[in-house]
């Protein structure tokens, strides 16, 4: 039985964790640019070889 507390223990811990990981990458504006990674596709460069004609 005391097992399971051990892991309820770790397990809200680790969630915590978690919880200040997300807290802090939305403080450092890490979820700001929405748009650009969808249209990121689009814009790619052309080959190598098509732009030396």
């Amino acid at each position: 039985m005391s097992i399971i507390y051990f892991l309820i223990g770790c397990s809200i811990i680790l969630a915590l964790v978690f919880l200040g990981a997300f807290f802090w990458a939305q403080r450092h504006g890490q979820h700001d640019d929405l748009y650009t990674p969808s249209v990121r596709i689009l814009l790619d460069d052309q080959p190598a070889d098509e732009t030396k004609k």
